[in-house]
Parts: C-alpha cells; structure tokens; sequence
C-alpha cells in the first residue's frame, strides 16, 4: 500500500481522500414490484427471501420491506393437524355441528347436562420428583446432588376415562398387548352404559350426547 500511495503521488495526487465509490444503485418499490413479489409467493408459498429477490431482480432487504411492510406477510411453520379429512367428512361436520347449535339454543343447560365426554392418558409405574422436591442442603466445598432420569418407559399402561358434568362414569385399564380394535372400544361402551344407568338414573332416557376427545365425528355412531 505505501509503494501504490507513493507511486500516485509521483504521478501528480495531492488528495490524501479516497475516490468516491459508485455503490449500490437505489431501488425503488413500485406497485408493479410488489404485485410481482406477491404473485410469486402466491404460487409457491414455501419460496425462501433470497430465491425471491434473485427471482425478481432486487436486493434481499428490498424483498423483505416488500413481504413485510407492503404485504403484511411473516413466514411461519405449518401447523399440525390430526388427519386430513374428505369434502364429505368436512360437510358431516358441519351438519354435526349446526345440530348441536340447534339444540343448545332449544335448551343449553338439558343438552350440557346429556354430554358424555372421554379421553385416554398414559398411566406410568413412578411418581416423577419436581425440582423443588429434590432439593436439599449441601456444604459449598462439597460437589452437588445428582438427580437421575427415570424412564418413562419403566412401566406404564393405557387409562380411557369417561365423565360426564356430575364427575367420572368409567375408567378403564387396558391390559399390557392387548391393542384398542373396534370390538375393544365397543365393549368399553357397552360397560360405560351400564355405569351411566347405576350412576346417573334417567340420563340414558333424556339420551347421552357422547363427545370423546379429538375423535374423528365421522366415524362415532352412538350406541344408546
């Protein structure tokens, strides 16, 4: 760098200044611009920021101010759902659904008392510590407690529960091996009517709206 300094200045520099830079040209965010960008990401919503300012001929920031500012778009994860339904499935749905407003407005508190509702939640052979729990009083020159991991894997077994406004109907265990077919659910069905009729007399003649948990409605036909 001295002998280049040196030899423009043998040559005639006086300036001690760099020679001014060209830069980057402005860009300018046109309407034309910016429907462009959106038609883009319209068509192919997985398009990442900088395939899209090589696509249109712009700088990432430019892309950026675009998706952001003009078009109020942020980039986010797909959501997971539990199955992909049918057009037909979607319609049951809705029909199922307007049924339902129909009878709540004809009588809300008869038809939430009717609802029968269940869920299935693993069951493990250990009670987890917490933290606060597992703390204890130790000298500082002293290393500190560890604590191990147990397994979840150690023992566990599958509960479906069914309760109702009033509290718990049935809760059923299933046996280790033993897989949840139709004929197993059914059976557990028919021993959650008996226990609606020992302990809720009259509820199965008003009729038991039975509502189980993340359950396809396509697939339910009530039993009672």
């Amino acid at each position: 760098m001295v002998y280049k300094w040196h030899s423009l200045f043998k040559k005639g520099r006086e300036s001690l200044e760099d020679d001014p830079m060209p830069g980057r040209s402005i860009e300018v965010t046109t309407p034309e611009l910016i429907q462009k960008v959106e038609k883009l990401v319209l068509d192919d919503a997985r398009l990442k920021k900088k395939q899209l300012a090589e696509m249109v001929g712009v700088s990432d920031t430019t892309t950026f101010k675009i998706l952001h500012d003009h078009l109020g778009m942020t980039k986010v994860s797909a959501r997971w759902v539990l199955r992909m339904l049918t057009s037909p499935q979607k319609q049951q749905r809705v029909e199922c659904s307007r049924a339902f407003l129909d009878l709540c407005n004809e009588d809300k508190d008869g038809v939430l008392s009717r609802i029968v509702t269940g869920d299935e939640t693993w069951v493990h052979h250990y009670e987890p510590e917490s933290k606060q729990d597992s703390m204890q009083w130790h000298k500082k020159s002293t290393a500190p407690p560890k604590k191990f991991k147990v397994s979840q894997s150690a023992g566990k077994l599958m509960a479906t529960v069914f309760w109702d406004s009033e509290g718990i109907l049935l809760i059923d265990y299933k046996d280790k091996g033993v897989s949840i077919t139709e004929e197993y659910y059914a059976s557990i069905l028919e021993r959650l009517k008996e226990a609606i009729k020992q302990k809720r007399g009259g509820k199965l003649t008003k009729g038991v709206l039975l509502l189980p948990d993340n359950a396809p409605v396509h697939k339910w036909a009530s039993i009672f």
